[in-house]
């Protein structure tokens, strides 16, 4: 009885606004409609893993990018028109790369069975096989049935994306605007197990925390000697150093112990340590299992920020533009 009521809410809440967070989603929505859909989502996206070992962190950042604006619904996939700048020309999004595998594996779902198969559900599921790659099995659920948003703009990413340069206070306030925890917020920063960071995004906590040619303080200042050996000054905006040094293509939970040594690269990292609960999830998370178990809870959360179902939105033919 339970279910059928949140359901017939879900359902007007998505007649009446287009949305609704993540209780229409359903384990294999395609089965029906398009049961290869997944095992062909995976099989595109390991091929380019097995060429490409930098992709994971790619394809999970850019669907968390995605889920932080307007919902997880396709938008940072859009390509700028001649009236609209969308979200991949925001600042935070002219590092997202691969583009071109969501597109390729867009492709192959089409031939299969066209028009089936959401943008959305597809760049959620590739976040989750391409960091599954590594263990050769799922490490985290992906429901579906998320329908393609209709719209993308660049001051939006600009003003819902968290920026490496928050505090705790601005990381906590902008995960609860997406109904995220502080227990979420630790746990998804986890992410930053793999992949790279752009001196520019740190580089003040070196050269000019204060804005008097200071270092940061609560920076490991063995590390900070390090990071300046790589980032030579606060105008190297191309240099990129690996988040998790010595550990930047492993999915695992080290994240979390060089957090303890005060070696998190961007203040947003450090941010972690500033409050009290949020350093005691840390301190939990060094546990791999827990941190592989609390990671497939919160990206099920996450991936359900605001999601587009039933019709609202549509099935795009392309992933980079609104069908016409």
């Amino acid at each position: 009885m339970k279910t059928n009521i949140l359901l017939l809410v879900c359902l007007v809440v998505t007649a009446t606004f287009g949305v609704c967070q993540g209780s229409s989603l359903k384990k294999s929505f395609y089965e029906k409609t398009c049961p290869r859909a997944e095992k062909i989502v995976k099989s595109v996206t390991w091929k380019h893993v097995s060429s490409n070992p930098n992709l994971p962190a790619k394809l999970l950042r850019m669907h968390f990018h995605d889920c932080f604006v307007r919902g997880c619904d396709g938008s940072v996939l859009l390509n700028s028109t001649a009236n609209s700048t969308a979200e991949k020309a925001a600042i935070p999004n002219l590092s997202l790369s691969g583009f071109d595998v969501i597109d390729d594996i867009k492709s192959a779902v089409e031939k299969e069975c066209r028009g089936i198969v959401s943008c959305a559900d597809i760049l959620a599921l590739a976040a989750r096989d391409s960091v599954s790659f590594q263990f050769q099995k799922p490490m985290w659920k992906v429901l579906t049935g998320r329908r393609d948003g209709l719209v993308s703009l660049a001051p939006e990413a600009l003003a819902n994306i968290p920026s490496p340069f928050f505090n705790f206070t601005q990381l906590q306030q902008n995960f609860a605007n997406k109904n995220l925890t502080v227990h979420d917020l630790v746990v998804l920063s986890g992410g930053h197990t793999i992949g790279i960071g752009h001196c520019s995004f740190f580089s003040n906590r070196l050269y000019n925390f204060t804005g008097k040619g200071d270092q940061d303080p609560s920076l490991n200042s063995s590390y900070a000697q390090f990071l300046k050996s790589k980032c030579k000054s606060l105008n190297d905006k191309t240099t990129t150093v690996e988040m998790d040094p010595g550990s930047f293509q492993k999915f695992d939970s080290h994240y979390y112990n060089i957090l303890l040594q005060k070696k998190g690269l961007f203040q947003s990292d450090a941010a972690l340590l500033t409050n009290k609960q949020a350093k005691y999830t840390i301190q939990e998370l060094v546990r791999q299992n827990e941190f592989f178990e609390e990671f497939a809870k919160s990206m099920k959360r996450m991936g359900a920020v605001q999601v587009l179902t039933g019709t609202a939105g549509q099935i795009r033919k392309k992933c980079w533009k609104v069908n016409t």
